[in-house]
């Protein structure tokens, strides 16, 4: 996932550029839903500096004061810990465990906070999204306390190489988590799934001459949603994908009802 991550970090600020050209001022939050549950800083050159732990350690790890909400699914993500990842804590602007728009340094937020990394548990990719958006994690005393507002537009981005065979739930379990945060507005929110196009046919992008006829959860998923969108994470770029989705944003953000 190496590659994928740097993809998304690349293509991303434009498409939020290309929205703030066409809404003007706009407020943003950004969140990067854990989706293992895990912190794992294995080995120890993964750290920042490996004189401060010890192989396999247990926090603090690397100098890391775990709290937590570094280990539950769904939780923001503000410390990457892994190969590949940022292995460091993202110093948020206003202490969340997600992005404002305002901050000073958002280009850097994002990129810290989205280099998960390529190692741990399996993912989880939908239930850590639900449970991201839950009454529990985003509520007054949850992780992700003040993430969702009633008078913001939700746009879901899953990247996943795999099936996402893990989650636990049914399909009916991650479309109603999408209604319950947004009112049972299907206007209100956007699913954009970056998976495996295995189960595309000859001349998918992943394995062009290895399809396979079992179809891939994440693409219905995203077709089970009003305003959802399946990519090829083979994609070579994802900068044309996020700005073919920018109109449609726009639309929603601009017609969106806000429950009373």
């Amino acid at each position: 996932m190496l590659n994928q991550q740097q993809q998304l970090a690349d293509a991303f600020p434009g498409f939020m550029n290309k929205i703030q050209g066409q809404l003007g001022e706009f407020d943003v939050h950004v969140l990067s839903a854990s989706p293992t549950g895990g912190f794992y800083m294995d080995p120890c050159s993964n750290c920042a500096d490996a004189a401060d732990c010890t192989y396999n350690a247990q926090p603090p790890l690397c100098g890391a004061q775990l709290d937590a909400c570094d280990t539950r699914l769904g939780a923001g993500v503000t410390f990457p810990a892994g190969t590949g990842s940022s292995n460091r804590r993202c110093e948020l602007f206003g202490g969340n465990r997600y992005i404002l728009g305002e901050d000073p340094d958002f280009t850097s937020s994002f990129e810290c906070i989205i280099q998960a990394g390529m190692n741990g548990a399996i993912a989880s990719t939908r239930e850590s999204m639900a449970k991201a958006i839950s009454d529990e994690l985003s509520g007054p005393e949850g992780c992700n306390a003040g993430f969702l507002r009633k008078d913001a537009l939700l746009v879901v981005t899953l990247l996943d190489d795999l099936y996402d065979q893990f989650s636990q739930g049914t399909m009916d379990d991650w479309l109603q988590a999408l209604r319950h945060a947004k009112h049972d507005n299907e206007d209100a929110y956007a699913v954009l799934v970056f998976s495996t196009d295995v189960d595309a046919g000859f001349g998918n992008l992943c394995k062009p001459f290895e399809p396979t006829e079992e179809p891939n959860p994440l693409r219905e998923f995203a077709n089970s949603v009003k305003h959802g969108h399946f990519v090829s994470i083979c994609e070579s770029s994802y900068v044309e994908p996020f700005d073919t989705f920018v109109d449609e944003v726009v639309s929603l953000c601009e017609n969106l009802q806000i429950p009373q």
